[in-house]
């Protein structure tokens, strides 16, 4: 293209010949969308989840098919979304040893920070606190999780783990543990002295932000 030629407006000419930082939320999200009326459809998304991407990020191909998206514009954000997390968790996969509750979150933020519902997860961790394993225990739904203790130390045994990290996340946003979660620590706290294998932390995870019990001393 000629120095003096005007560009067209379209999003993917401005990335080449402007730069990546000269595009809006709206054009950089049109140029995943691609295809027919991608700039009104993703000011419309946009608008919807008020400017927050992580929102766009939790959107279902059903959500997004609701606001406008033909099957192949839905599949594609998702994939997008797919691969900005897979990107972050590589990222997070080369913090391997475990020196601060910040670490914690650091590696498990990328997988839990997004999601709609809870999941339980646990960090088995060598002598030198290097994890060994990283493991989903449960799923559950909106407000809560069943944790099966003798499936935790069984994995435990099985990877050798010297003390583990237990992790979880709140849709909700709230941080704050709740009865329930003091109690499940409690009750693997226990069943880790019995078994020689030291409870660390359980650190609990929201959008931004994280809560670990031992930073507030109640581990």
């Amino acid at each position: 293209m000629s120095k003096n030629k005007a560009l067209t407006g379209d999003p993917r000419e401005i990335l080449l010949f402007r730069g990546l930082y000269s595009l809006s939320d709206a054009e950089n999200l049109s140029i995943v969308i691609s295809g027919r009326d991608a700039l009104d459809k993703a000011r419309n998304i946009l608008s919807t989840v008020n400017g927050n991407y992580r929102s766009i990020a939790q959107m279902s191909y059903n959500d997004l098919v609701r606001e406008g998206l033909s099957y192949g514009q839905a599949t594609r954000v998702i994939a997008c979304n797919e691969y900005a997390k897979r990107k972050q968790i590589c990222v997070a996969d080369e913090k391997d040893q475990i020196k601060m509750s910040k670490d914690v979150f650091d590696i498990m933020s990328p997988i839990l920070s997004d999601l709609s519902y809870e999941e339980f997860w646990v960090l088995f961790l060598n002598r030198s606190n290097k994890v060994l394993l990283k493991y989903k225990l449960s799923q559950g739904g909106l407000s809560g999780t069943v944790t099966d203790v003798r499936l935790l130390f069984r994995k435990a045994l099985d990877v050798f783990a010297s003390s583990m990290v237990l992790c979880h996340n709140h849709p909700s946003g709230n941080l704050q543990p709740s009865e329930s979660d003091k109690s499940i620590t409690q009750k693997i706290k226990d069943a880790g002295i019995i078994m020689d294998i030291q409870i660390i932390d359980h650190i609990i995870i929201n959008e931004k932000d994280y809560y670990s019990f031992a930073d507030n001393g109640i581990m």
